[in-house]
């Protein structure tokens, strides 16, 4: 018997550079979804604002790993299988041993404000951004830095000017690609052997796009969730659109994962707000069946 997304693969019939209704939505009833990452046969993911970290196979069945008393941001893994998680507002990093947090790096004197996205490379280094400035307060838009963490939790900033660094991926052949928000732009880097970054590029403008997370696919395009449009959209270098998903919900995270990594995951919410996301429990992952697998990190 096939599986429900293997049906769904066979069944879809793909239109490029419209919006697609073919999604089917995996989990609901979640305050808000961010950071997905596709570990042993499942989704993982943090609800931020349940506070909580998460997987789901792709049945439909899954539970929670851990609590949190801080909100959960960017999720990774060690080499050893050691989780990494995100304390947003405290501005930490935290290894996640049977439920209970181990520090690993305090990144409070690095980062002017809320710590937000991460990625961890296959060498255990954790490139995490933040808010720079009180998003939700209304504050002005202040950039800041990107900042690594090295395995063994030591931390500095790689990276500096950065307008909002949200979502990342890390190509194949070594440029670790950062959405900047509200800059409305993704920018590239060049990653040493040490994991600094240089070589500073703009590898997409993006127009009215806020491109939150981020994936790459085997063709060197990206796959931007852009909650100012609503769409999570396939773009080449250079900005073009080539392809656009509408989603039920306004989608903040993507990833392309599955046993071939042909399927979009996209996790969207009615809204980014604390207080009304805990509160309407709007969140849901939804999956769109794509033609071009993913590739890179993660």
């Amino acid at each position: 018997m096939q599986r429900w997304w293997q049906k769904f693969v066979n069944n879809l019939v793909f239109e490029k550079t419209v919006s697609s209704p073919h999604s089917h939505v995996l989990i609901d009833g979640l305050a808000f979804p961010e950071a997905p990452r596709w570990r042993n046969n499942c989704l993982w993911f943090t609800d931020q604002h349940a506070r909580q970290i998460r997987w789901v196979d792709l049945s439909g069945q899954g539970g929670m790993l851990a609590e949190m008393d801080d909100l959960p941001g960017g999720l990774g893994w060690l080499p050893d299988g050691t989780p990494l998680v995100v304390a947003m507002t405290s501005r930490r990093l935290y290894r996640v041993l049977e439920e209970t947090f181990e520090l690993h790096a305090d990144l409070s004197s690095l980062a002017s404000f809320h710590c937000n996205d991460m990625l961890v490379d296959n060498q255990g280094r954790a490139y995490v951004g933040n808010f720079g400035y009180d998003l939700h307060g209304g504050a002005e838009v202040v950039p800041t830095g990107l900042i690594m963490v090295r395995p063994d939790g030591h931390a500095s900033v790689v990276a500096h000017d950065l307008v909002f660094p949200n979502g990342m991926t890390l190509t194949p052949d070594g440029e670790l690609l950062v959405a900047e928000t509200f800059a409305h732009r993704l920018s590239a880097f060049t990653v040493a052997e040490n994991g600094q970054l240089s070589d500073r590029r703009t590898w997409a403008e993006l127009g009215d796009a806020t491109p939150d997370g981020v994936c790459l696919d085997a063709e060197g395009a990206v796959w931007v969730a852009s909650p100012e449009s609503g769409d999570v959209l396939r773009v080449r270098e250079g900005g073009e659109i080539i392809e656009r998903v509408s989603p039920t919900g306004t989608p903040y995270a993507c990833l392309l994962a599955g046993p071939d990594r042909k399927l979009l995951f996209m996790l969207t919410a009615e809204t980014d707000d604390p207080v009304d996301a805990a509160r309407l429990r709007s969140g849901r992952i939804e999956i769109h069946a794509v033609t071009v697998a993913g590739a890179g990190i993660p």
